[in-house]
C-alpha cells in the first residue's frame, strides 16, 4: 500500500544521497507522492543535488533556489511552488547551520553573538517562515516535519550551539502546532540518531558518538537515514492523522538510556 499516493510536498533542502532530506524524499516518492524540492543558491549546489536527486530516480522533479535566511526568496520559492503545483499536503524541512569552528569540545563558550544569530535563525526561525509560506498552500489541511537531534534536550559534547538551535526547533514546533491545529495542519518534529550526513560529520568527537550509540543503544546500533525516512512517510501520511506537535526518536532507543 503506497501511503502517500496523490499527496504532493515540499522539500529542503538535500545536500547529496547520503543527507536525511534525501532519505525522506525517496521514501515518499516511492509512496506516491511528488516532491518539488529546494536548494541553496550557491555555486555547485544545484548540480550536486540535481546529481542525488538522479541517483534516488526522482531527477526530473521540480527544483527551485531558496536562502531561507531572505524573506524575499522564501516569498519567491512559495509562489513558484503555486504555480507549479497549485497546492501542498506536506512539507519536510531538513535545514540547520551553525559555524563548524564553535562545534568542537571546548568551543561553546567561545559563541560569537553572530554565530549564535546565524544558528538559531537558518535552524530554527526558517520553521516559522517556511510554515508561514507553506501554510496558504495545505487547503485540505497537511503536514509539517522538521529534523532535530537528541542535543535539543540534552548537552552533548561538540553540539554546542546547534544543541541550542534544535531545542528552540523542537520548542517552535509545538508552538505552530498550537497555531496551526484549526487549519488542519499537524506539525511534528523527527528526532535522528548520528547518520554519516556532511554536517554531521563537522561535529567534533562524531566517531565516538557513533560508537557510544552502538554500545549503548537498546539496539545496539547506529541507525540508517533510510529508516529515518520511513518514519517520516508515518507522519507525514494520515496514519499520523492524531499526531502533532510531538518529537519522534528514531535512534535506537538511545534517548531512553540513563548509563
Amino acid at each position: 500500500m503506497r501511503l502517500l499516493e496523490g499527496k504532493i510536498g515540499l522539500v529542503l533542502n538535500i545536500a547529496n544521497d547520503r543527507s536525511i532530506a534525501w532519505h525522506i524524499a525517496n521514501n515518499a516518492i516511492r509512496h506516491g507522492a511528488r516532491c518539488g524540492f529546494g536548494y541553496l543558491p550557491v555555486e555547485k549546489m544545484e548540480r550536486r543535488v540535481r546529481r542525488a536527486m538522479e541517483e534516488g530516480g526522482f531527477g526530473n522533479e521540480w527544483l527551485f533556489p531558496v536562502d531561507v535566511g531572505r524573506d524575499e526568496d522564501i516569498e519567491r520559492f512559495f509562489g513558484a511552488a503555486r504555480r507549479e503545483f497549485g497546492r501542498i499536503d506536506f512539507l519536510v524541512h531538513c535545514l540547520a547551520f551553525a559555524n563548524k569552528d564553535y562545534l568542537r569540545v571546548g568551543r561553546f563558550l567561545a559563541t560569537p553573538r553572530d554565530v549564535f544569530k546565524q544558528a538559531l535563525d537558518i535552524s530554527a526561525y526558517s520553521l516559522i517562515a517556511l510554515a508561514r509560506g507553506a501554510a496558504p498552500l495545505m487547503e485540505d489541511g497537511g503536514s509539517i516535519i522538521a529534523l532535530s537531534y537528541l542535543g535539543a534536550d540534552r548537552a552533548v559534547p561538540g553540539y554546542n550551539v546547534m544543541g541550542v538551535a534544535k531545542a528552540a526547533l523542537e520548542s517552535t514546533t509545538r508552538y505552530l502546532a498550537l497555531e496551526l491545529g484549526d487549519r488542519r495542519i499537524r506539525v511534528n518534529t523527527l528526532s535522528a540518531g548520528p547518520v554519516r550526513t556532511l554536517s554531521a560529520m563537522a561535529v567534533g568527537g562524531i566517531e565516538e558518538v557513533f560508537e557510544h550509540v552502538q554500545r549503548k543503544s537498546p539496539l545496539r546500533r547506529n541507525i540508517d537515514g533510510d529508516e529515518v525516512g520511513k518514519a517520516a512517510v508515518y507522519l507525514l501520511s494520515d496514519l499520523a492523522s492524531g499526531t502533532t506537535g510531538q518529537t519522534l526518536y528514531v535512534d535506537s532507543g538511545f534517548n531512553i538510556v540513563g548509563l
